[in-house]
């Protein structure tokens, strides 16, 4: 398990996108601006929340200012302990929040106390048990959190509907399945039902046909491929299951509006200082031929994981702000904290 913070992160870092092959929480402590996660923009503020996940791209802001509180931890961390936490077996989850609120506040002080625990474990002062039943509570924490309003077009949809059932599968059976295949009929006659159902089902679910989201799956992981690896474009559309590269081309060019050489090059060579609020800096999943390549052209982002709402008006801000163990810790980071029942101290 490690922490640190956005300031300390290396500039080679910060400079491009990176794939992740661990998962990383993200708690904003100064500063505004944007992260991109999956080439979707985040605005940030103090308090911000974000949760990435493993294979997921993650462009770090690098707006004058800006600081965060990172916490990341390997894949099979709870499996190692012998720890369950339900939490992290949803890959689906939401990818932001603003907290807020004595929940908000909550999750505020396990992430402080994760982080000074964390220094005194390298330090050799704490097992590694106690970090790993500090990091379930945390997390069991976050996911208690209400959804922010149309924040998740994978939601899961209620558990009594049967509509809803065969959408849940049928997106397990898609993360597993994607680069073997992308025909409709291959996922119904896996999970038993018909292609019109799965179709009925995705539309109810996301607004979009069955076909048009495992089309968007294969897009994403190819934008994943191109912006967080240096395979050649011929090896990232082998992995996704085209055997010709001209066949891959085309279908890139159709769901993300450009070809993948261009679109790495808009990634890799030329990164954004950052988009508007709510809008996308590179092309998203969408209708073919929606996303246009290149830094100077923002796209609108379409509803996905952790889509920013704005701050309701008079919101207040948290109440503490998570600390940075010694002698890493940012002045302005620092913040006193109250035990339960302790009475706060008098003004002045």
């Amino acid at each position: 398990m490690r922490a640190t913070t956005l300031r300390e992160l290396p500039h080679h870092t910060r400079s491009r996108p990176s794939r992740l092959d661990r998962h990383e929480l993200l708690l904003v402590t100064a500063g505004h601006g944007v992260h991109m996660v999956d080439f979707v923009a985040q605005p940030c503020r103090p308090g911000t929340l974000i949760w990435v996940r493993p294979g997921q791209v993650i462009g770090y802001g690098g707006q004058p200012g800006l600081d965060a509180i990172l916490v990341s931890w390997p894949a099979d961390l709870f499996a190692s302990l012998r720890i369950g936490a339900p939490a992290l077996a949803d890959p689906f989850g939401p990818t932001r929040w603003q907290l807020g609120g004595e929940d908000g506040d909550a999750i505020v002080d396990e992430v402080s106390q994760l982080v000074v625990d964390i220094g005194r474990h390298d330090a050799g002062g704490l097992p590694p048990e106690l970090l790993g039943h500090q990091l379930a509570v945390l997390l069991l924490r976050i996911a208690l959190l209400p959804p922010e309003p149309g924040a998740d077009r994978w939601e899961t949809p209620a558990t009594g509907d049967t509509t809803g059932g065969v959408f849940r599968r049928f997106r397990s059976e898609v993360e597993r399945s994607y680069t073997a295949t992308r025909r409709v009929e291959d996922y119904a006659a896996r999970l038993g039902c018909s292609v019109r159902t799965l179709t009925r089902a995705s539309l109810a679910a996301t607004g979009r046909t069955a076909k048009q989201l495992v089309d968007d799956r294969v897009a994403l992981e190819a934008r994943r491929l191109l912006a967080g690896t240096s395979l050649p474009v011929a090896e990232v559309g082998q992995r996704l299951g085209f055997a010709e590269p001209t066949n891959f081309g085309r279908f890139f060019h159709r769901e993300v509006g450009c070809s993948p050489g261009a679109f790495r090059a808009a990634v890799c060579e030329r990164p954004p200082p950052g988009p508007p609020p709510g809008e996308s800096a590179l092309p998203g999943p969408g209708p073919s031929g929606s996303g246009r390549c290149g830094s100077e052209q923002w796209e609108p982002a379409r509803p996905g994981p952790g889509q920013w709402e704005p701050a309701p008006a008079g919101s207040m801000p948290l109440r503490s702000t998570p600390r940075v163990p010694a002698p890493r810790r940012p002045p302005h980071v620092e913040a006193p904290r109250r035990r339960v029942g302790e009475s706060p101290p008098p003004p002045g």
